[in-house]
């Protein structure tokens, strides 16, 4: 395949396996594969991994959006995830043959036809953003569902970019297009989620701590800890070996040990490779030393 886009769907349901199987049923099409799937029941958020053609990708989305807009009632949805929608978020992610202008282009075809077709509010984000205020995903699902539902026909600066400026109980979907984005969680073992908020505001770049690093804390209270959740916008600027470390020095400052971390959906080589080379002190290691590569890379 000539042209590849990756793209990572949020669907806001994590504890029913067969409403996920029935949504990735949707977007399974020719020119599309399905490249990991990933539950949690604490956030009741599914994240679903794609890549293929950029054509049949945003027929199989579009699948997707519709699928989950028919099984997932936002009315009743609960979960420690920050959310909006049904179809919470959808970002494009340029692989090869495919131009970030390719992915921004796409995210604006799509979200047209979301809000023509569906009937569901879109706004796009990241590098696809109309407004310079909703690059960031956070301003966009300030006060989530419940708020956005009040605010939507009312407040200007939540008007969609595409669709109604009124919200089902699918709720609103936020599409755009960005590079590589790392979904990293680090474990506390502790059920004190004051710590997990604390160290999530302290870590995040927008309280003055790692660049290109998103945080929230979070309880996982069927385990009884707590989560500090990270978006790494940039492993070349910050990647998993620097946050897992800020966090765990944060955490022992606070008489509270790091249990385990977890990668959410799939990760760059190139960013695991980093990983080795910092903490084995190798800085010549690359890609190009991974056997694999050698004998199935291109």
């Amino acid at each position: 395949m000539d042209r590849i886009v990756e793209c990572v769907p949020n669907f806001s349901e994590g504890r029913r396996a067969n409403v996920v199987d029935e949504i990735v049923k949707a977007m399974t099409m020719r020119g599309v594969k399905v490249l990991d799937r990933e539950m949690d029941a604490n956030h009741n958020r599914s994240v679903i991994t794609l890549a293929g053609d950029p054509g049949a990708m945003e027929e199989a989305i579009f699948r997707g959006i519709a699928a989950a807009a028919r099984v997932i009632d936002l009315d009743a949805h609960r979960g420690e995830h920050p959310r909006i929608g049904a179809t919470d978020v959808v970002p494009f992610v340029p692989i090869r043959g495919v131009a970030m202008e390719d992915c921004i282009a796409l995210a604006q075809r799509l979200g047209a036809r979301v809000g023509r077709e569906l009937d569901i509010p879109v706004y796009l984000y990241e590098r696809a953003a109309m407004r310079p205020e909703r690059r960031d995903l956070a301003s966009i699902r300030r006060g989530e569902y419940e708020t956005l539902k009040q605010e939507i026909a009312m407040n200007p600066e939540r008007e969609p970019d595409f669709g109604p400026k009124k919200i089902g109980k699918a709720g609103a979907t936020v599409i755009g297009a960005r590079p590589f984005l790392i979904a990293y969680n680090v474990n506390l073992a502790t059920n004190d989620v004051q710590v997990a908020k604390d160290i999530a505001k302290i870590v995040r770049e927008k309280g003055g701590g790692l660049p290109s690093v998103k945080a929230l804390g979070f309880e996982l209270k069927d385990r009884g800890i707590v989560q500090v959740s990270m978006n790494l916008t940039d492993f070349n600027v910050t990647g998993i070996l620097k946050a897992f470390e800020t966090v765990k020095v944060e955490a022992e400052q606070r008489g509270v040990p790091v249990l385990e971390s977890e990668i959410v959906g799939l990760v760059p080589l190139e960013a695991l490779t980093q990983l080795a080379a910092h903490a084995l002190k190798l800085p010549a290691l690359n890609v190009s030393q991974v056997v694999e590569m050698k004998l199935f890379g291109e």
